[in-house]
């Protein structure tokens, strides 16, 4: 056993030698980074994710969603399935001090879910609900995959049919469309997990087998063909069965799969689908894409996924109708579609776009006082200025004064104040424009009484 560091075995403090033997104590080392995977938010980079937050929280609002939220803590269980979801694997989970099994949430459905649950009977259907949580899942990291994210999730619960998915889908795109973009720029991926079990059927693979390689289908575009291959054939698939099963994931119509499935109603609700979002304003932001699988277990029917038009990103979003959830964990089955919405992948993709806006803290009044001696009237002023309503930021540093209207322009400033010596003597101050670069002199008395 190593002996403690000398200076660690000395008197502790509260004695003269203990003082001074601390005062000589080497500073303590530590990371001033982030934990891995994680992220810092300063000013700057808040003011970007409050922007798009609001865009976020417009949309649902103009499509009638009410917001929830939730502890970040959840029991482990709710996250544990057993058709070997990979979330399970990637969960941040430890015992708390009473022994209970706790897990920081990777997602949001799952809250959700247990939410309904819990007051069912009191709630009027069908629920339009969203939510704007931070997700934590221990994973790979790659470009716009980190290790905690926020996650906009807008779900439709109690509404059967397409309706469901419609008003997901138009809530999704309208917001895509306040960020700048254009199908262009993003596509909606569309598919069917009814479609995908009607080809594992048809390829002789048993029902209870389906989750299962739904999970390794979903990893397509992240294995080499022969890794897949290897997963597949693990799962039970022989070698011609999954020669077959990429026949047809190289499918690019309804009309391909059709003709190698036969009429099913999965095909005829994709159809409509595409139809009724053209004529709610979307036309030319879908398609067709047979590869969506979705790698979590509970999806039950539609699935999508937004991606970007160039393919190098991963999903920016994705979603589907998982009408059974809520009956896995004890309760009866309800109609269900949503999607989860990451905040890494998007912020990518508007950098790499050039859409990002250029923001500033939008201070309506800098409230600039010459020196110590007219901290009274900035304190007053800017009192005012609040009540008003308005923002103010009131500069104590009694820099010079082109520093000080130099950084009231870096805060986005309307205006600002200046307090003078000589104008106070008058009982004036300085109101500049800050866009125009023009000022004027206003009684101070007038300017308490009307701020801005």
């Amino acid at each position: 056993v190593r002996a403690p560091a000398p200076w660690l075995a000395r008197p502790r403090c509260g004695t003269a030698s203990g003082r001074a033997t601390l005062a000589h104590a080497p500073p303590m080392t530590i990371s001033l980074q982030p934990v891995k995977g994680t992220r810092d938010f300063y000013p700057a980079e808040l003011r970007l994710r409050s922007w798009l937050f609001e865009i976020w929280r417009e949309s649902a609002r103009q499509h009638g969603f009410e917001e929830y939220d939730a502890c970040v803590l959840e029991s482990e269980e709710l996250y544990v399935r057993k058709a070997g979801d990979e979330i399970t694997e990637q969960l941040y989970s430890f015992d708390d001090k009473g022994g209970r099994r706790i897990a920081l949430r990777p997602e949001m459905t799952p809250t959700l879910a247990r939410l309904i649950l819990q007051r069912k009977n009191a709630l009027s259907f069908p629920l339009k609900w969203f939510t704007i949580p931070q997700c934590f899942r221990y994973e790979r990291m790659t470009r716009g995959r980190k290790r905690e994210h926020y996650q906009w999730n807008s779900d439709v619960v109690g509404q059967p049919g397409l309706v469901g998915e419609l008003e997901v889908l138009s809530v999704l795109l309208m917001s895509l469309q306040k960020m700048g973009l254009t199908p262009q720029h993003v596509q909606v991926h569309l598919n069917d997990r009814r479609i995908l079990n009607a080809v594992l059927e048809q390829l002789g693979v048993p029902p209870e087998r389906h989750l299962p390689v739904m999970v390794v289908m979903d990893k397509r575009d992240k294995l080499a063909p022969e890794e897949l291959e290897r997963q597949l054939r693990e799962q039970g698939l022989a070698p011609e069965q999954v020669r077959r099963l990429n026949e047809y994931l190289r499918m690019e119509t309804l009309a391909q799969v059709r003709a190698a499935l036969g009429d099913a109603q999965p095909l005829h609700d994709l159809e409509r689908l595409l139809g009724l979002l053209d004529a709610a304003g979307y036309a030319g932001f879908a398609q067709f894409d047979i590869t969506v699988v979705r790698g979590l277990s509970y999806y039950t029917g539609t699935v999508f996924e937004v991606r970007d038009a160039g393919a190098t990103l991963r999903a920016i979003c994705g979603g589907g109708r998982y009408d059974s959830l809520l009956s896995t964990f004890g309760g009866e089955s309800i109609p269900a579609v949503g999607f989860g919405f990451g905040d890494v992948v998007i912020m990518e993709l508007l950098a790499d776009l050039k859409l990002l806006p250029q923001l500033t803290p939008a201070i309506d009044v800098a409230v600039i006082p010459f020196s110590e001696a007219q901290v009274p009237q900035a304190l007053e002023l800017s009192q005012a200025v609040r009540r008003a309503g308005l923002r103010a930021d009131a500069d104590f540093s009694f820099r010079k004064l082109k520093r000080a209207l130099q950084r009231a322009d870096e805060i986005g400033a309307r205006t600002a104040v200046l307090l003078m010596p000589e104008e106070l003597e008058r009982g004036e101050v300085v109101v500049r424009d800050m866009a125009k670069r023009e000022e004027r002199r206003v009684p101070l008395q007038d300017y308490l009484a009307h701020p801005g």
